[in-house]
């Protein structure tokens, strides 16, 4: 009872925090935000976030957290949109809802489609929020039981479940980590005050901004590609009918919406998981328990579009999790987080909950009023965000590209940051070429300094005896959680039926 006593306390403050007017407008704006990039195919939350991440510094810590937040969990709601009545994904995590949304939308459903599409992820959304809530004070108790070596295990045991849980070659992920890793190295050591890999360049003496970083691999290269894409979106054209469902669609999509809220909020959690594993590992399941489907998967079945929905919602919610307990992303958009909370000198991990419980907790408050405020935005403005469809992408692009460059500009008053991020910008497009994940390099990037750190302190307590990792038993069982899981995957059949699931993924 003491337990849920001061839970309440706690949410107590946190809706003091966020019913502020200045806290709730940012929270309006970061959903539509979201919900915006989310419709226009090709603006990820990844790439969007990267791009806003410098206006964030003119803004209160908590108001600027809140909004990016927004914009993450916002267009998981945008994307369906674009994917039921457009058949693209306006979001990587909407793949999914293309293949029952769309089909419902020419069957004549589009307005059910969308319905079930937005009470799937209001359901989800809410109970990810709660989750996230519940747990977060226990996590980040045993958190504080962490020292060195734990952090370092725990970091170790995020990037193999980066690799594991990333979609393609698992020789790529691996490379694009490496690659993170060492990009995080370049600049000043702390420790000696000697430079590394900065190849006499004055400007590299700090190390490689992470904000270059981000916006290159991500906004700079999403915009570059899809420039270079063949082809044109189709617009929809036909007048979208009530958006009432029935009693009976309802009862047949509740399950699924049950089913995809719990996958979601599981998988969320996870190191590399979130919303797109979440919503594909959702579909299967719904595939799997669904006996004589009618209509069948792929034709137009409500399952098929309120399992994914709740699962990439509640996905996007308990993501939260690992990064405001313990300091860690288990995603690329949460690695962005750290990025922006490191921009207002607030150290991720539990401490967060006890230093700045406004902070922590009006975040998690403000969830569920934006959950709120994205069913109101995505419902009754389906037809403005239809019109937005329409808008030609050479118009679009060039717009983008120029705030970007003032973004980064703006940072240091550097044009060599400009520079740097075009050239992740290119780099970013040789990834997608070679079929390569973007979002393990983040985290490596991001996890990269963090490691080096706890190692050294780790060796510094124990007299350089590297047998404390193993000795101290979180630290043991993280380790063994991730060689388990390195040589789980190796296995013959796993590697096969692994490869075919992503391709069926990427279909």
């Amino acid at each position: 009872m003491d337990a849920f006593n001061v839970l309440m306390t706690n949410l107590g403050i946190g809706f003091s925090v966020a019913f502020t007017f200045q806290n709730l407008i940012y929270c309006f704006i970061g959903c539509l935000l979201g919900t915006l990039i989310g419709v226009l195919p090709g603006i990820g939350p990844i790439a969007t976030i990267a791009m806003l991440l410098p206006a964030t510094y003119a803004l209160p810590p908590i108001a600027a957290l809140i909004m990016l937040a927004g914009i993450y969990y916002g267009a998981q709601y945008g994307g369906s949109t674009t994917a039921i009545l457009v058949n693209l994904p306006g979001e990587s995590s909407s793949v999914v809802t293309m293949l029952d949304g769309y089909q419902m939308a020419r069957r004549g459903r589009a307005g059910k489609a969308l319905s079930v599409a937005a009470l799937g992820s209001f359901i989800a959304g809410c109970f990810g929020t709660l989750i996230l809530a519940a747990f977060a004070a226990p996590l980040a108790e045993l958190a504080f039981k962490f020292g060195p070596a734990e952090y370092f295990s725990l970091m170790v045991l995020g990037l193999i479940g980066a690799v594991v849980l990333a979609s393609g070659s698992l020789l790529k992920a691996i490379a694009m980590i490496l690659l993170g890793l060492l990009l995080g190295l370049v600049g000043t050591d702390v420790n000696t005050g000697v430079s590394r890999f900065a190849f006499g360049i004055p400007e590299l003496s700090d190390g490689i901004g992470f904000i270059s970083v981000a916006m290159g691999v991500f906004g700079f290269a999403e915009i570059i590609v899809n420039v270079d894409m063949k082809g044109h979106r189709e617009t929809f054209t036909s007048k979208i009918e009530s958006l009432l469902i029935s009693w009976k669609d309802f009862k047949e999509a509740l399950p699924a919406i049950a089913r995809g809220t719990g996958i979601g909020s599981l998988l969320g959690i996870l190191p590399g998981g979130g919303a797109l594993l979440s919503a594909f590992a959702s579909y299967t399941i719904e595939k799997k328990i669904t006996k004589n489907p009618d209509p069948p998967f792929g034709q137009g079945n409500i399952r098929g579009v309120a399992g994914p929905e709740s699962a990439n919602n509640a996905g996007a919610q308990t993501s939260f999790i690992p990064l405001l307990t313990l300091g860690i992303p288990p995603n690329a958009v949460m690695a962005l987080m750290v990025g922006a909370m490191t921009i207002h000198n607030i150290q991720p991990g539990p401490q967060v909950m006890t230093s700045n419980p406004q902070l922590f907790w009006g975040m998690i408050a403000s969830m569920w009023l934006g959950n709120l405020m994205l069913v109101i935005l995505n419902l009754p403005l389906i037809s403005m965000w239809v019109q937005l469809l329409k808008v030609p992408y050479r118009i679009l692009y060039p717009a983008i590209l120029m705030f970007c460059c003032i973004g980064v500009f703006s940072v240091n008053n550097n044009s060599f940051d400009v520079l740097i991020t075009v050239l992740f910008g290119v780099l970013g497009m040789v990834f997608v070429r070679l079929g390569c994940e973007a979002a393990p390099l983040l985290l490596g990037f991001i996890l990269g300094p963090m490691m080096e750190e706890n190692l050294r302190r780790a060796m510094l307590l124990s007299r350089g005896d590297p047998s404390v990792f193993v000795t101290r038993p979180l630290s043991a069982t993280m380790l063994g959680i991730a060689v388990l899981m390195i040589i789980v995957i190796s296995l013959p059949n796993i590697a096969k039926q692994r490869e075919a699931t992503f391709k069926e993924e990427a279909g």
